[in-house]
């Protein structure tokens, strides 16, 4: 009786372990739906979305933030992943929403027109004055952003943008570092690159833990020589994946 207890509780807990598994792809297979724009379509092959929302774990039901969310391509992927339940912010600092005679401030509103993705609350606000309250989110995330804030406003402005975000996540929240990988000897502002060893001590001078780092965004292919805007790689540079946690 005791081994039949046991094996019933093995297949128990597979089929569990499957359930959770196949739930959480099924949300993000949502993604595909026939109203999103065709550039996030083109973009999936590089950023991997449902690969790295299961790497971050991101829950049905969360309250995440999108930082420097730009038109909002990790926006959408993120309000399908915490689903009708759940909360996306979607930040961007006055000053971006005006780059480029406000392409992402056109984009990001198209995005949403309608109503659509009912989940999203837009924060057209520096992270410096968010106007929510500290510590209640659970995920943060920035995509190819770093190397902006590192490259044009230093060391300093990074840990400080760093310490905004922290503020922001409950304990034991996470945050989601993405970046072109950099060249320790090339001129990363003008290729637009974060030199990974850089943001790695970073990571070790912030207030947060680093939790895990991910491949899932990795190019053999790109030497870290090239802008990331060259043809040959746009869309396909090789990219760290860095998940930072904050202590409970």
């Amino acid at each position: 009786m005791e081994i039949n207890r046991m094996s019933t509780l093995r297949i128990a807990s597979s089929v569990l372990v499957a359930l959770a598994v196949f739930g959480q792809a099924d949300v993000v297979t949502n993604i595909r739906d026939a109203t999103r724009p065709d550039a996030d379509t083109v973009r999936d092959a590089g950023r991997k979305p449902t690969d790295v929302i299961h790497f971050l774990g991101v829950q049905e039901g969360a309250i995440v933030m999108d930082v420097m969310a730009s038109s909002g391509y990790y926006t959408e992927v993120l309000a399908h992943a915490v689903g009708s339940q759940g909360t996306v912010y979607a930040q961007n600092s006055p000053m971006m929403l005006k780059y480029r005679d406000g392409f992402y401030d056109k984009a990001l509103t198209q995005r949403l027109k309608d109503g659509r993705l009912a989940n999203v609350v837009r924060l057209d606000r520096d992270m410096s004055d968010l106007g929510i309250p500290s510590a209640t989110v659970d995920l943060a995330m920035t995509a190819l952003n770093f190397h902006d804030i590192y490259n044009s406003a230093g060391e300093a402005a990074a840990l400080e943008f760093m310490s905004e975000v922290y503020g922001v996540l409950k304990p034991g929240g996470v945050f989601a570092v993405i970046d072109h990988v950099g060249n320790p000897d090339g001129d990363n502002n003008r290729l637009h690159r974060m030199d990974e060893a850089v943001m790695r001590e970073l990571i070790a001078r912030s207030e947060f833990q680093l939790d895990a780092s991910g491949d899932l965004l990795r190019n053999p292919k790109d030497d870290h020589t090239g802008g990331v805007f060259a043809p040959d790689l746009r869309g396909n540079t090789d990219r760290f994946l860095f998940r930072l946690r904050k202590p409970k």
